[in-house]
């Protein structure tokens, strides 16, 4: 690492060691102070790869080998929890989002680093883009379910304002029957995208599917349809626009009508986000870490760093 790269990250960390302190009084010092150098480091090196980014990291030693155990003991420390540091980050967002009594929309999804490793994430519009609240990873490839949804929606609920109105937008990953009642207890509002293959019950004819549902309509609007075998009530929304190849069968709390239908889009924030973190940024789906803490971790760094840039300023990832 050159001397001038040296000298941006001490800065750059400096920045956001005496960020972290001012909100995280409680945050052991040394904890704080090593978090803030790796926070630096992916700052000004924008890689998952731990060989590279502890090559960035200012420490008093040359041998790159005590620069990786460094940084590897950092990522399994129990005591750096995503959620205790996330917290007054998300906290002051999520009342920003809710000034002047406007809804606060929140968008989960999941994504895939190859076959070794699923992320759930939960994240609150800001403006035209995303910024991520909680998130959950678990090895392997398959689809994260209602348990781990009601983690991460429930870790996010602890941090809302008092009577705050929330809408929650989600894509096809198997909404569930439980997802359904959670959000009914909570109140909040919800605009789903099912896949083809769900269960329906308009009550004028026999159960069919979703996708029968769908089938060579350009929209329809369908309340009180009964979904899964325990038969969830919800409305639905059908809409499919010129050029597009599928279209969008939205599961929502509201009278359905296009405008509830096209709520929907507010969830697309989360996909710069999502890029942000991997292809046109962070390059998350390059990291090699095999423990879902371990990169649990690495991901709190990349939030502080995305955050770090979108409210000082900065360029985004």
């Amino acid at each position: 690492m050159t001397n001038e790269a040296m000298g941006t990250v001490k800065k750059l960390a400096e920045e956001v060691r005496r960020g972290l302190e001012q909100v995280l009084p409680g945050l052991r010092k040394t904890v704080v102070r090593k978090l803030a150098l790796v926070v630096g480091a992916m700052i000004e090196g924008r890689t998952p790869n731990t060989v590279e980014l502890a090559n960035l990291l200012p420490l008093s030693t040359d041998r790159q080998d005590m620069r990786e155990q460094w940084l590897r003991r950092l990522l399994k420390n129990p005591l750096l929890e995503t959620a205790v540091v996330m917290e007054p980050f998300a906290r002051a967002e999520l009342a920003k989002a809710a000034r002047n009594g406007q809804t606060i929309l929140l968008s989960m999804d999941q994504t895939d680093l190859g076959e070794r490793m699923a992320v759930l994430m939960v994240s609150v519009r800001v403006g035209d883009r995303a910024l991520p609240l909680a998130w959950l990873a678990e090895e392997g490839s398959a689809n994260i379910g209602f348990e781990g949804q009601r983690r991460v929606l429930e870790r996010v609920l602890a941090w809302l304002p008092l009577g705050a109105n929330v809408m929650l937008s989600a894509d096809r990953f198997y909404p569930s029957a439980a997802l359904f009642g959670w959000l009914g207890a909570q109140g909040w509002g919800y605009r789903l995208r099912l896949k083809r293959n769900v269960l329906a019950d308009t009550g004028e004819g026999e159960e069919t599917t979703t996708g029968d549902l769908a089938q060579d309509v350009a929209e329809r609007y369908l309340p009180g349809v009964r979904l899964f075998a325990c038969g969830v009530m919800t409305h639905l929304g059908i809409l499919h626009e010129p050029g597009h190849p599928e279209p969008w069968i939205i599961a929502m709390d509201c009278a359905p009508t296009r405008a509830a239908v096209l709520d929907y889009a507010a969830r697309w924030s989360i996909e710069p986000m999502f890029s942000d973190f991997k292809g046109r940024g962070f390059e998350l789906e390059d990291s090699q870490l095999e423990h879902a803490d371990r990169l649990e971790r690495l991901i709190l760094v990349m939030s502080l760093a995305m955050g770090w840039c979108v409210r000082w300023g900065g360029t985004t990832p």
